[in-house]
């Protein structure tokens, strides 16, 4: 990325952390600059599970209240590399009733932000999907719900196997997504009983999987936003691309919300950005900030 947040050049993979760990984490990562012949001098931004216990250095958390903009000049330098490598902190929230995590998605937020300072709540849908709470540019809260592990979950693992065809993609404009949306908003109580009338609706009334699995769906998305608090004319920045980000708005504009969609991806490369121009200014190393 140039100086202004310009993306110059992009290299992706499907390498999860357990893989990462086992070939070492800066080779890796040179691979993939050697890829895009980046310079040695060029810094390099982490975010996500690089930064866990697990992961290359522990980057540690911001505690809630937590200005998202001090991430960056709270980040943590990788010790023995040649190249100047930064990893930024998540953030957490102490409580002993609901303690709560993020990371990763702190830098999509801090990005998403500057998109929408004047958000009041922000959602960021995936395999664990996050709501968060901000006053100005400090976050007061967030809350995880596990939506997309559970789809994948009971898809996969479950007797609605058969019934739902396994995990695939669901279509938004799906009649069966958004009564699915509306009885897990309205009904969140009724859920597990829910799951299994898509079993019985399948040996009654033999419903298709795409309809089944498009019913599951909504109906977890739907108790996702009863969980969340969602209100009817709630303004919600909804932080999400492709597939997901369809099902989200979807789901969100059934249940009378006002959506600002942010792109994900944009809203990453700007928290980079922004994280590195922070810490390039605590550390004095403006000259490449």
């Amino acid at each position: 990325m140039s100086a202004d947040g310009t993306v110059l050049a992009e290299h992706r993979s499907h390498e999860g952390m357990s893989e990462v760990a086992a070939s070492g984490f800066e080779t890796v990562l040179e691979r993939h600059l050697s890829a895009l012949s980046v310079p040695e001098e060029i810094p390099v931004v982490i975010c996500g599970m690089a930064g866990s216990r697990q992961g290359w250095v522990e980057a540690g958390y911001l505690d809630t209240p937590a200005n998202i903009a001090a991430i960056g000049e709270n980040a943590t330098r990788v010790p023995g590399t040649a190249r100047e490598i930064i990893i930024v902190p998540g953030l957490a929230v102490r409580s002993l009733n609901e303690p709560d995590v993020m990371r990763g998605e702190e830098t999509q937020l801090l990005g998403a932000y500057f998109d929408m300072p004047d958000g009041a709540r922000y959602c960021m849908p995936g395999t664990h999907s996050k709501w968060v709470t901000m006053h100005g540019s400090v976050v007061t809260g967030f809350e995880t719900f596990m939506t997309g592990e559970l789809f994948a979950t009971i898809t996969g693992k479950t007797i609605l196997t058969y019934s739902t065809g396994g995990e695939g993609p669901v279509d938004a404009r799906d009649p069966a997504f958004a009564n699915g949306v509306r009885d897990g908003w309205t009904r969140p109580e009724l859920t597990t009983h829910h799951l299994f009338s898509i079993r019985a609706g399948q040996l009654l009334h033999d419903t298709k999987q795409t309809e089944n699995r498009a019913r599951l769906s909504g109906l977890l998305i739907g108790a996702e936003l009863a969980g969340a608090g969602l209100r009817g004319g709630e303004e919600i920045g909804l932080v999400a691309s492709g597939g997901l980000q369809r099902l989200y708005h979807a789901a969100l504009s059934e249940c009378g919300a006002k959506i600002r969609d942010i792109d994900a991806d944009v809203a990453v490369q700007r928290g980079l950005t922004e994280a590195w121009r922070s810490y390039s200014v605590k550390t004095g190393d403006r000259k490449r900030a």
